[in-house]
């Protein structure tokens, strides 16, 4: 399987509480954190959800 690197480059602060929990699934806690996760379907679809708030990169 293929990694990906995620920033989380916006903040979590007013959003929908299923954003908030996928960020922190996520590992991400902090603005301009970053995590390296395995790009497994479920991973992915979290990824999808909350866009908006990622930078991603292929490792």
């Amino acid at each position: 399987m293929s990694k990906l690197k995620l920033t989380l480059v916006r903040s979590t602060a007013g959003r929908i509480a299923t954003h908030k929990a996928c960020v922190r699934g996520l590992g991400l806690r902090k603005t301009h954190s970053t995590a390296t996760i395995e790009a497994t379907p479920e991973n992915l679809g979290m990824v999808k959800k909350v866009s908006y708030l990622l930078k991603v990169e292929e490792v």
